[in-house]
């Protein structure tokens, strides 16, 4: 019984030494496990956690980046920024948000439409993220915000930076304008996608477009620390963001002014260009709009009107729009007929008024005749009949090669604005390979006078101009600062310098060649012999300044304003042989049925600097709408000359 009892107790004290240990090394285990997880929390993972711990501690907030600015040629802001003032919330530090809204709603006065937008964008977005009640708070409504500001908490007045066009409308066709990023704008550019955060805004159109990766700068960082709550406590760090490029333009901001009030209440275009460097001095367009209307969004009526304007304020005129270039084609026809050898200086065509061709009449706009004409007084007079005779002798395709050499039918500023139109300059190909016909011997006729298929902007004919007065030479455009840009007396060294090494090789020579000898400089040559642009020079400064020119009512007899031109008439649609019997005065015909008006002109005349071209849309005769606009432009650019070179050094750089 002892034997067997003991053995029972030995067998007890057996399993209660087997459990003790169990439970001892299960303890072990666990011990193990805290401590090893604690090592792991404390050492291994520690800065996992710390990052998470500032994570809900610490925010961050970008602001929208200092946009560069656009000044003109003298320095004077023509897009810059300004102080704005915006009311911010953030959602996380407001109890009730509903409330808060109507507080808002009432006191700046917006209705029940925007309260319930605020709150439907509040709802899609993080509750830290800062949310814009109001872009463009007036100085009477940030003062009443900041009045009450004690019973809006979560609120924040904020004075912040906003676009401003202090010019108004006379740039708006040259920069474009700004509005909020759009879906299209964050998938167009990874720049904008980076930079964008609540208030950015970007170019739309123009050079604000065209130069946004310049112009958007970097975003200005704010970190600081917040409670369990959200509310923030204080400011940690502060990283300054960088502001985007000034870029400066060649626009003189006072003839830039001047186009825009010769254009009030009229639809057209008008182009100043430097004929050496290639530099716009103005550019114009009209009528335009405020680009200042688009910063913080533009009410529906307004838009509409803008949109449903008849004379088209949205639409470049100047680059895009695409106009019959009239009688301002005649200089260029006459050169290449001179540069073709298929008629002489001293060729002379009987105007009768019109002409029977293959069973079509050709009429002159002079009803009664020129009588006999010479190429020169040709030019003079725009007598239509002698450029009848003269594209029949020379063909489209020659007509086609030399239009397209001096800048018809190309991109001027296509860099800088690529949705500018080339237009038109139409050949046997081009007809064959756009429209599916041959060529006819009447449509060469009427190209001669700058009608039909062929179509150019206005700063194709102020470059065409240009490339004309400075005696027949390649330039190349741009309406930005370079600060490596030659000097105009330097490429006219050089453009001597391409004649002179036309000059010692023979004609026949040239002929072989080709453009080979032009390619030798970078200004190069664009006709064969310049006797014959020194000829056509003439002709235009005749038809300004001499007796039955048709623009010597423009004139000026000061020399040193003294300019040359010639004017155009675009027809916008068939006139009838009853409505030519009638010969109604201009404003006797119906505005939409009116030709387009033309004068382009270059000066001073002796020593020529400045070409022009104005267009005014349905304005009738070039001499009377368009000429007399040029007469006053030249005064104010010769005069503003002098101070122009004084800005520059003799590296054509602005001081």
């Amino acid at each position: 019984m002892i034997d067997e009892g003991g053995n029972t107790v030995f067998r007890k004290l057996s399993t209660i030494n087997r459990r003790m240990f169990i439970f001892s090394l299960a303890k072990a285990v666990v011990f193990t496990g805290i401590v090893g997880r604690l090592f792991s929390l404390q050492i291994s993972e520690n800065k996992k956690y710390l990052t998470l711990s500032d994570k809900n501690r610490l925010r961050e907030s970008r602001l929208p980046p200092v946009r560069g600015k656009f000044l003109d040629y003298f320095g004077n802001t023509i897009a810059g920024n300004l102080e704005v003032y915006q009311l911010h919330v953030i959602p996380e530090q407001v109890e009730d948000f509903r409330y808060l809204m109507i507080r808002l709603r009432d006191i700046l006065g917006f209705d029940n439409a925007k309260l319930a937008k605020l709150i439907k964008k509040k709802n899609k977005q993080k509750p830290w993220e800062t949310l814009i009640v109001s872009e463009n708070l007036s100085w009477d409504e940030f003062s009443k915000i900041n009045y009450y500001l004690h019973d809006l908490a979560g609120a924040k007045p904020i004075i912040t930076i906003g676009r401003s066009y202090p010019y108004s409308k006379s740039y708006t066709h040259v920069l474009g304008y700004v509005a909020q990023v759009s879906k299209e704008d964050l998938n167009n550019s990874e720049i904008i996608k980076q930079r964008n955060v609540p208030g950015l805004r970007v170019g739309k159109s123009g050079l604000e477009k065209n130069f946004e990766n310049e112009l958007i700068g970097t975003n200005s960082i704010q970190r600081y620390e917040v409670n369990a709550y959200g509310k923030r406590i204080n400011q940690i760090d502060y990283i300054e963001g960088e502001e985007g490029k000034t870029i400066k333009l060649t626009i003189d901001s006072e003839i830039q002014k001047l186009t825009q009030e010769l254009l009030k209440d009229k639809a057209g275009s008008i182009s100043v260009m430097d004929i050496y460097t290639g530099e716009i001095i103005a550019m114009n367009s009209s009528p335009s709009f405020d680009p200042n209307l688009f910063l913080y969004g533009v009410d529906f009526q307004k838009w509409n009107e803008i949109k449903k304007d008849p004379l088209k304020p949205l639409l470049n005129k100047t680059l895009s729009g695409l106009y019959a270039p009239g009688s301002t084609i005649k200089p260029i026809v006459a050169l290449s007929a001179l540069e073709n050898d298929v008629l002489s200086t001293k060729m002379q065509v009987r105007c009768q008024g019109k002409i029977e061709m293959y069973g079509h009449t050709y009429h002159c706009w002079k009803k009664k005749g020129h009588g006999y004409m010479s190429l020169k007084n040709a030019i003079k007079q725009s007598c239509d009949i002698y450029f009848y005779e003269a594209s029949r002798l020379l063909g489209v395709d020659r007509l086609n090669e030399t239009a397209m050499k001096f800048g018809l039918g190309n991109q001027v500023l296509g860099d800088y604005f690529p949705n500018e139109k080339k237009g038109v300059v139409p050949s046997t190909k081009w007809k064959k390979e756009n429209i599916g016909q041959n060529w006819y011997l009447g449509e060469t006729f009427i190209t001669g006078i700058g009608q039909g298929y062929i179509q150019t902007n206005p700063l194709q004919l102020c470059l065409m101009t240009a490339q004309l007065a400075n005696g027949g030479y390649k330039i190349y455009p741009r309406i930005t600062i370079n600060k490596n840009q030659e000097s105009a007396e330097e490429i006219r060294k050089k453009m001597l310098q391409a004649k002179d090494e036309i000059k010692k090789r023979k004609d026949t020579l040239f002929n072989v060649t080709g453009d080979l000898l032009r390619k030798k400089t970078k200004y190069k040559s664009l006709v064969r012999n310049h006797e014959n642009i020194k000829f056509v020079l003439d002709a235009m400064f005749r038809s300004t300044n001499e007796v039955y020119g048709t623009s010597y009512g423009s004139r000026i007899d000061d020399p040193k304003y003294q300019y040359a031109g010639k004017t155009g008439t675009s027809q916008v649609k068939r006139i009838t042989e009853a409505e030519r019997e009638l010969d109604l005065e201009t404003y006797q015909i119906p505005y939409k049925d009116r030709d387009h008006a033309w004068f382009v002109a270059f000066g001073p005349y002796k020593e020529p600097r400045y070409a022009l071209s104005v267009l005014v849309e349905h304005g009738g005769s070039g001499s009377k709408a368009a000429a007399p606009m040029a007469k006053k432009l030249f005064k104010l650019i010769i005069d503003r000359h002098e101070l122009r070179e004084k800005t520059t050094n003799q590296k054509g750089v602005k001081v």
